[in-house]
């Protein structure tokens, strides 16, 4: 959900804040008064392309932030973009300088407009008069398509993903054979080298332990003999004393039971004392002064880091790429084998990915005949007289095959009788298609409803001068088909008319005025009283009366 919205020396806006709540958030306002600024601002943030026309004259930049409720695929999008997460929110920002040149911020941290655009579906869909089909691709209709239908592509996925794989594998073997011909000489020499030497893994590690311990063996076995004596052997050792002590305290406990504990307290030392003791001695005996064992060990040591410095910074890493190596070599020694493999099971998961993305296409056809019914009654109560069609193009090419199957889905639509079927972007009005494109989120709403299943759906949608050319009776068939998709997800949208102002959750009047000679709009969140004086005035124009405002009070009373 999109919590706030503001605005700094962006078009006429000199300093604007707007707080949307849940539910359907309307904006209106006199003509002229800059309503579309706030929804211009809001595509600027999901990725719209910039202008230094947008900075307010007399400003050295012009500054949109907003903040949107965080979503777990959105906090996926920052991860794989290296940006920290910022709690529940996400703050966008962005500033366009007077030259024209721009940055982005993502949780206040540098981004980029492609963020912004990654970002966007998961946060806003936003319909606005000059982006109307900027957000609504064949890629946004196929997956309106699948969200109506509740369509998983998960398996054509998977599919797709193993195809490629095998695939990128194949390709590799067919087109470097040269050049891995060429490097065979040299792989044959690491291959000898390496399996020649046999490296262990951690085997470096315990050589340069026992070459320590060889290269100061007279060192350690004078220390372990020394600790010996006087743990031990020695006159006066620690055992001798400890043990004389603990004869003493033994006695005071025959007679003071409180002394019963230092008597086992004591006779755990004694027994550390002689445990550590045997254990000094015995390393002593084990010491053994060898020049050939450590002529050998700083031979040994030598060569492995001779394979280190060529093939890795660790013996582990020596040992990862000579089996790399070993692998290359099989495959060029027995290409002709391993191709054919490699080619049967291409050809098992092109007939798994067939059957998969067969499979979707078919349902697809099912979703969309459903969906044409529905959606073109939907649009046509909306004061529209139009024929509604999804059309779906199997691309059954390899060429073709992507992740969400091979189908192209398409959205034709005639708005005159007697002309034929054209695609959505052909459509003259935005307004027009704002309506279409409310019409289509009501259907999958319903389709959602009668299924009685929870679709994923962008947290808002924005709907710009969606009321154009209508009136009466379809303005109020608007209001209600906005009324009804807020209840799933916010709606914010900018309206001329009084009958959809009416249904609104939070109310927003955007005001234009004159301040020290310059103009200046302004967004603020308006009252029940101004609620109806707005509606009022939308109904009768600048001058209020007495009827208009009964007629507001009873349309508000009538939206409830």
């Amino acid at each position: 959900m999109l919590l706030e919205l503001r605005a700094e020396n962006y078009a006429v806006i000199d300093h604007a804040i707007a707080v949307f709540g849940p539910g359907l958030n309307l904006l209106t306002g006199e003509t002229g008064a800059g309503k579309s600024i706030l929804v211009d601002a809001l595509a600027l943030l999901m990725g719209s392309k910039a202008s230094s026309d947008m900075v307010r004259h007399g400003a050295d930049k012009a500054v949109v932030s907003c903040v949107f409720e965080s979503t777990a695929a959105a906090e996926a999008t920052l991860e794989t973009n290296g940006i920290d997460p910022e709690g529940a929110e996400i703050i966008l920002r962005r500033e366009i300088q007077e030259n024209g040149k721009g940055r982005v911020y993502v949780n206040n941290q540098p981004a980029t407009v492609t963020v912004l655009r990654q970002l966007a579906p998961e946060l806003a869909l936003v319909h606005a008069q000059s982006e109307t089909l900027g957000s609504f691709d064949q890629a946004q209709q196929r997956s309106l398509l699948d969200r109506f239908g509740d369509l998983s592509i998960e398996a054509v996925g998977t599919a797709y993903a193993r195809w490629r794989e095998i695939e990128a594998r194949l390709k590799d073997l067919e087109n470097d054979e040269q050049d891995k011909l060429r490097l065979l000489d040299l792989w044959l020499f690491q291959n000898k080298e390496i399996v020649g030497a046999q490296p262990q893994a951690g085997e470096d590690t315990a050589l340069e332990t026992e070459r320590r311990v060889l290269m100061n063996a007279e060192k350690l076995y004078s220390a372990a003999m020394s600790a010996y004596d006087l743990l031990y052997d020695g006159s006066g050792s620690a055992e001798s004393t400890v043990r004389n002590a603990l004869k003493q305290v033994e006695e005071l406990a025959r007679f003071d039971d409180k002394f019963q504990e230092a008597a086992q307290q004591l006779n755990a030392a004694l027994a550390s004392v002689e445990d550590v003791g045997a254990t000094v001695r015995d390393y002593a005996e084990g010491i053994q002064a060898s020049p050939d064992r450590l002529a050998e060990i700083e031979d040994r040591l030598a060569a492995l880091d001779r394979l280190k410095r060529k093939y890795g910074t660790t013996l582990e890493d020596v040992i990862a790429y000579g089996e790399e190596i070993a692998q290359k070599l099989s495959e060029v020694e027995n290409r002709d084998e391993v191709v054919k493999k490699l080619r049967s099971e291409l050809d098992l998961a092109a007939n798994i990915y067939r059957k998969a993305a067969k499979t979707l296409h078919e349902d697809r056809i099912t979703a969309a005949r459903k969906l044409e019914k529905l959606a073109e009654g939907q649009i046509n109560d909306l004061a529209m007289k139009v024929r509604f069609s999804i059309a779906i193009n199997a691309k059954e090419s390899t060429a073709d095959w992507s992740a969400h199957g091979w189908d192209i889905v398409e959205y034709r639509i005639a708005t005159n009788a007697g002309e034929p079927l054209k695609r959505l972007d052909e459509i003259a009005s935005g307004g027009e298609m704002s309506r279409v494109m409310l019409a289509l989120k009501v259907s999958v709403e319903e389709g959602a409803a009668k299924g009685k299943r929870k679709l994923q759906v962008p947290r808002t949608l924005v709907f710009d001068e969606i009321d154009i050319g209508i009136g009466g009776r379809a303005a109020e068939a608007v209001g209600q088909k906005l009324k009804a998709l807020s209840r799933v997800q916010q709606v914010l949208c900018v309206t001329h008319l009084p009958q959809i102002a009416a249904f609104a959750d939070q109310h927003f009047l955007i005001e234009k005025n004159e301040k020290q000679g310059r103009t200046r709009t302004s967004v603020r969140l308006i009252n029940e009283k101004e609620r109806t004086e707005e509606v009022a005035r939308m109904l009768s124009g600048a001058t209020l009366t007495d009827t208009s405002l009964r007629h507001a009070e009873q349309m508000l009373k009538s939206s409830r």
